[in-house]
């Protein structure tokens, strides 16, 4: 009997062995390959390092090797890459991430991986990153990303960090916090290390960040009011993706709010986030112009109040915040000084009750032109939508979300943002291609009516939808939020822009020789990349050196964004709100390393 239970003891003991080895296959699998990763890149042996790596492998450096966003393509190219920064960075202990998403078996892209997150040092921070080993090949990784975390010795002030607050706290006879929240933003003083030049999402992001680096940093934006970029725009806007992407760095959103936030709801929220984040904000402050001194290696910027008074400050960055659709983009349309009627861009278009009644022209088939005329034809406006070039329609839902189906998996977001981070280009446009395909298959009623109706319609460049003519040129789709269906019931009018010849007084001449009448033109056409901002701020030769400001640069990655330019001292962001609580952190970790003299 003793026997016979010892037996039974131990082929359970067994089976729980066999259990968690089953269990915790990926686990295993992921340590396995860090810890063979590790000896290699500590033996500076190239081959041992192309051991680790498929063939056609890709590797995504944020900062934590390369200081810079960076992306490399094929074992001996990423191999080369990690020997030669590693000289100078020190890379090691690389380890399972404790507390975060365990490896998993996931299909990425239709290749079956094995998705791990780990963590590592380097002489000077902590990084975390993902790799992707194949599920067939666990000892090779697919898909390998590093990021840099934090800075040792500048850790951000939150959670177990925060201050004590002792500099005001039951501080009696002396300043509380309140005074010392009027002085920090009055700038009195001091200039500012950094000046953050627009407040939408974009600047503060950014602005959040570098407050928990200790960086000081103003935010100067023209508007009455924080959040004003939303709050000014056209009444029924609302975002068109759900909100659980959509946070801020720190502070996420009430879980009582709505999937999709109304523009005013969000504007509000900007309000109590800049002061929830202590971020220095001045509002009604129009940054119009700036000068970098090479001996000094400082701006000379000048800021406007509502009052007309100026203030010129010595900041050594200034990050331009002022978003992807910043500059309204007027073409040149013949005829269309002879227009008699009232001619606005979409950009200060508010609410179509004012054009109840008429006959208005609406110019674009972006979001803008299409939120516009729905806006309109729902205050019973006669309305008429003009196409200029081909588009890209995608149903909100359910095809626009197959995009974010990554934070519907379960990971916090702080993981998802992580595993969000790791594609190359060439990755980018190939998992695009596999969602346009499952969209396409979705909105395939949609499509077909708005053909037969005379909508031209298309995939994107190279069948990558919507998203990369975001990346690429800021536009050129649509989000159905129903003014497609309006369009092909006939409630909206459709009108080529071919088929126009000109614009007279009182509406446009078409190429039959037929007139139509118009009270009003709303001009949905788009905006002026950040290049011409810098152009007219900063000035001809500044915006010459940087280059383009948006779009994909030679490398694959976005053109002059979230890292260094060509001009010294000169930022850009820009971007959605997931893109700008990613890459915020990386901005600011750079400018933290430069202030702290800890790179060039």
């Amino acid at each position: 009997n003793q026997r016979n239970s010892r037996m039974k003891a131990t082929m359970n003991q067994v089976n729980q062995i066999s259990s968690d080895l089953k269990e915790n296959r990926e686990v295993y699998q992921v340590k396995q390959w860090l810890q063979k990763f590790g000896k290699a890149l500590e033996s500076a042996r190239i081959w041992e390092l192309e051991d680790c790596f498929s063939d056609d492998a890709h590797w995504r450096d944020l900062l934590a090797f390369t200081w810079s966003i960076s992306p490399f393509e094929g074992r001996l190219t990423i191999s080369e890459g990690l020997l030669a920064f590693q000289k100078d960075i020190n890379a090691s202990n690389f380890a399972l991430a404790h507390g975060r998403t365990e490896p998993r078996t996931v299909t990425r892209l239709g290749v079956d991986v094995v998705e791990g997150i780990f963590t590592f040092e380097t002489s000077l921070g902590r990084g975390e990153g993902v790799v992707r080993l194949l599920r067939e090949e666990p000892t090779k990784a697919w898909i390998f990303l590093t990021s840099l975390f934090e800075l040792k010795g500048h850790e951000e002030k939150n959670g177990p960090r925060r201050p004590s607050g002792e500099a005001y706290s039951r501080n009696f006879g002396g300043s509380n916090w309140l005074d010392q929240r009027q002085s920090a933003q009055a700038f009195e003083d001091r200039d500012p290390q950094v000046l953050v030049v627009g407040g939408g999402q974009a600047g503060l992001a950014i602005a959040a960040r570098l407050g928990q680096l200790e960086i000081d940093t103003l935010v100067v934006d023209k508007h009455e009011r924080i959040g004003d970029n939303w709050r000014k725009r056209y009444h029924s806007l609302a975002l068109h993706n759900q909100i659980h992407v959509n946070h801020l760095p720190y502070m996420p959103f009430p879980p009582t709010w709505p999937k999709y936030i109304p523009k005013d709801m969000l504007a509000n929220w900007f309000e109590s986030y800049s002061e929830a984040l202590q971020i220095n904000y001045w509002t009604n402050s129009e940054f119009i112009s700036g000068r970098y001194d090479d001996n000094e290696e400082r701006w000379e910027a000048t800021i406007r109040n509502g009052e007309g008074s100026h203030r010129v400050m010595s900041p050594k960055h200034i990050i331009f915040a002022n978003g992807v659709s910043g500059i309204p983009y007027i073409p040149q349309l013949p005829g269309l000084q002879n227009f008699k009627g009232e001619v606005v861009h979409s950009h200060s278009f508010t609410h179509g009750g004012s054009f109840s009644g008429k006959k208005v022209m609406v110019l674009g088939t972006g979001n803008s032109g299409h939120d516009v005329a729905q806006d309109l034809h729902s205050h019973e406006v006669n309305t008429t939508i003009v196409q200029r070039g081909s588009t890209t329609v995608v149903s909100i839902d359910p095809s626009a979300k197959l995009n974010y189906a990554l934070y519907d998996e379960g990971p916090t977001i702080d993981d998802c943002d992580l595993i969000a981070s790791v594609a190359t280009y060439p990755l980018v446009v190939k998992g695009y291609q596999l969602a346009v395909k499952k969209m396409a298959e979705l909105d395939k009623e949609l499509i077909e009516n708005l053909i037969r109706r005379g909508f031209k319609y298309d995939l994107g460049e190279d069948e990558t939808g919507h998203q990369m003519k975001y990346r690429r040129r800021g536009g050129g789709y649509y989000l159905d939020a129903g003014c497609s269906q309006l369009i092909i019931d006939g409630e909206i009018n459709l009108l080529q822009f071919d088929n126009i010849k000109k614009f007279i007084d009182t509406g446009i001449r078409c190429k039959d020789g037929s007139d139509i009448h118009f009270d009003a033109i709303i001009l949905a056409t788009g905006y002026y990349t950040q290049k011409e901002l810098v152009k007219r701020l900063l000035g001809e030769e500044v915006a010459d050196c940087v280059g383009e400001i948006w779009g994909i640069g030679a490398d694959g990655e976005m053109a002059n964004m979230w890292q260094k330019t060509a001009q010294k001292g000169l930022w850009c962001t820009a971007g959605s709100l997931q893109e700008c609580r990613i890459y915020s952190k990386y901005l600011a970790l750079q400018i933290k390393a430069m202030e702290e003299n800890l790179i060039p």
